[in-house]
């Protein structure tokens, strides 16, 4: 028997697997509206029309659900995207979707294509009946010229998005260069998503790690730990990668889901990476889980500064630590060059692993 998305919910809750939230609850009716509508609609056409979808009526609005971090946005996002039943559905990272965009624009050039967007938003329309996008922000400035033009062609096309976000449509590219330019998006999205603010007042990422161990060592005994921790915040999703456009570089992180990263730490400090690098990772994930720091010393002193830069960073942006390491903080680093530097980067990884840290 079909359970509308507010039956799956209370059932879980009943089962102790959620919290009950009236915020949270108060969503799950729009997005059933949206559920009900794609449902009801017919299969995609076959032949010469492959390519069209069959629309009796005018799909309703999509969703832009923004709200603090950890409150629960990514989860009832997910649950909407598991349980509506249509074959025609992508669930991605909002930076993921946007460097496969880049990727088709950069392969519709070749074909001296008029618009090099057409093709790639008609690839989407063709193949998507249903984009759900996790953690939409924009911060690099070829995005945020492309984006409006994209949106309007997927939702005139009948494409239903909905999106999760951690600030209001109208702080999208706040400060960013050419905002102006950018504006009329901000207009698209008011006028053809609901805009919905998930006002729960507990921050359920954080909740999960209150109390929690989230320094390890020695690292090679943590594996079993972190893998509990990672299932514990993502839902036990495998992760994809998180590809970051950073001055017209991608920047990878190996593994990412529901607002968490991982990697280990030569995946990031022992690439040639700097800031802009990892202030763009710190602006994309709430909580980044980093394994095998060494100990370190003059023999790995670059390594040891992108590490400290990184840190910087997620310190900078609030972002939750997860970490496992050859000693203790105070202990990495205790003797050469950068060693009296580091005491301030061990004070700050001690204060990331106090319970109120984070978002």
């Amino acid at each position: 028997m079909r359970q509308t998305l507010t039956q799956i919910f209370e059932a879980r809750v009943a089962q102790g697997t959620l919290r009950p939230d009236p915020a949270q609850h108060a969503v799950l009716p729009l997005l059933e509206e949206v559920r009900l509508w794609l449902e009801a609609q017919p299969p995609r056409r076959t032949g010469l029309f492959s390519g069209l979808f069959s629309r009796p009526a005018a799909p309703p609005r999509g969703l832009y659900l923004w709200g603090g971090v950890g409150r629960g946005k990514s989860m009832l996002m997910d649950l909407f995207h598991a349980a509506t039943d249509t074959p025609a559905k992508r669930r991605v990272h909002f930076h993921a979707f946007m460097q496969d965009v880049h990727r088709g624009m950069h392969a519709a050039r070749k074909t001296e294509v008029e618009d090099p967007l057409a093709p790639v938003a008609q690839a989407v329309i063709d193949e998507t009946r249903l984009l759900c996008f996790d953690e939409m922000q924009i911060t690099d400035i070829t995005d945020a010229m492309i984006v409006g033009r994209l949106f309007q062609m997927l939702l005139d096309a009948g494409v239903v998005i909905v999106t999760t976000s951690n600030r209001p449509p109208q702080d999208l590219y706040k400060t960013g260069l050419n905002r102006a330019l950018f504006l009329p998006f901000i207009d698209l999205i008011q006028q053809r998503l609901q805009v919905v603010e998930l006002e729960s007042p507990t921050d359920y990422r954080q909740h999960r790690l209150t109390g929690a161990q989230v320094w390890f060592n020695p690292a090679g005994r943590a594996r079993t730990a972190i893998d509990a921790i990672w299932a514990d915040l993502t839902g036990g999703a495998v992760g994809e990668v998180l590809r970051l456009p950073v001055n017209g570089r991608t920047v990878e992180l190996p593994r990412f889901a529901n607002g968490t990263g991982r990697a280990s730490f030569w995946e990031l400090c022992a690439k040639p990476l700097g800031p802009a690098d990892f202030l763009a990772i710190a602006a994309s994930v709430r909580v980044l889980i980093l394994e095998d720091i060494p100990q370190l010393s003059a023999s790995n002193y670059n390594e040891a500064k992108r590490f400290v830069t990184l840190i910087d960073a997620l310190y900078e942006a609030k972002v939750r630590l997860i970490a496992s390491a050859a000693d203790e903080p105070e202990r990495l680093y205790i003797e050469g060059t950068g060693s009296f530097e580091f005491e301030r980067t061990a004070s700050r990884l001690r204060e990331m692993q106090s319970e109120g840290w984070g978002g």
